[in-house]
């Protein structure tokens, strides 16, 4: 104790501020980074440029509404409407020259036969909304030209009001069927379309790989031959290489590789002799050139046979 009776104090360190105490940590917890001066350097110069210039007014403006427009741009792309805006575009813009005078009052169709002038006009794009001053000629002959019916086409514009068109149309020729499908095509070869119309049911009937394309040649040949032309379901290629026919009564042609027109030649001449296609036979083998091969139903085959082992029994009886 002291001279006034008190208790001896132990003497404390005065504390530092909190304030000071957090500031220590960060000091000691902060990297410390320098910056090259190459870099420090080059950083002015980019920068300088751009803190200088003066920018026009409204500059903020335009670049905002550029971003508002982009936006825009990409959603139009991006959702699929640019053929939607574009037709919008060009009705207005045939609407204007609608008014002005330029209407299409009258379309002209030269070498239609099967197609109607609605098929034709559909083609070649145009509608009731289409101007003559914006219509593109070279457009619609490619549209028209596009389709398997028409060989040619030439679009012409009259002024001011008339639109002329003229078109080779390729005609319907025969049916081919392949892979279990049948399709009209034409002399060329060319597929027309599916068999979907009943007015082409009676066309003549090639069956087969590259048939479309040998098939004029030889209806050609057939059509020189009505008596059997006539009986004919179908005429199938074989291999690419020749034909066999397939009668209405189920009789099966087979003709040779190279002139098959002898072939039928000789198939005509013994009809005519021996009524042959009228017998009971299921096929008549034409390909060997010194001979004709017949091949018997199972019945003719049948009734054959057992008039051989009759005649045989009665040859053996007679001898005895």
């Amino acid at each position: 104790m002291d001279g006034g009776r008190r208790l001896a104090q132990p003497r404390k360190r005065p504390s530092r501020p909190a304030s000071a105490t957090a500031a220590a940590g960060r000091a000691r917890l902060k990297l410390r980074i320098e910056i090259p001066a190459r870099v420090k350097r080059l950083a002015r110069r980019l920068v300088a440029p751009i803190r200088n210039r003066r920018f026009p007014a409204g500059a903020g403006v335009a670049a905002s509404a550029l971003i508002v427009l982009a936006s825009i741009g990409y959603g139009v792309v991006k959702g699929d409407h640019v053929p939607l805006i574009i037709a919008h575009m060009k009705d207005g813009r045939d609407a204007v020259a609608n008014a002005a005078g330029f209407r299409i009052g009258e379309v002209s169709i030269v070498g239609r036969r099967q197609l109607s002038e609605k098929d034709i006009l559909a083609l070649a794009g145009v509608t009731e909304r289409s101007s003559l001053l914006f219509l593109d000629v070279d457009d619609a002959r490619a549209r028209l030209q596009a389709s398997p019916w028409i060989a040619g086409a030439s679009v012409r514009k009259l002024y001011p009001g008339r639109l002329q068109i003229e078109i080779g149309e390729r005609e319907a020729f025969a049916l081919w069927q392949k892979g279990g499908k049948v399709a009209v095509i034409a002399a060329d070869g060319t597929v027309l379309g599916p068999l979907a119309d009943r007015q082409y049911a009676a066309l003549p009937l090639l069956v087969g790989p590259g048939a479309e394309r040998k098939g004029k040649d030889f209806l050609a040949i057939l059509d020189r031959h009505p008596a059997i032309r006539d009986q004919v379901r179908a005429s199938i290629l074989v291999g690419e290489r020749r034909w066999n026919l397939k009668l209405r009564n189920g009789l099966d042609i087979r003709l040779p590789e190279t002139n098959a027109e002898h072939a039928l030649d000789t198939l005509v001449t013994l009809d005519r002799d021996k009524k042959l296609l009228s017998r009971d036979i299921t096929a008549v083998d034409l390909r060997l050139a010194d001979r004709v091969t017949v091949r018997l139903s199972d019945s003719a085959a049948q009734a054959r046979e057992d008039a051989l082992k009759a005649k045989k029994t009665k040859g053996k009886g007679g001898s005895a």
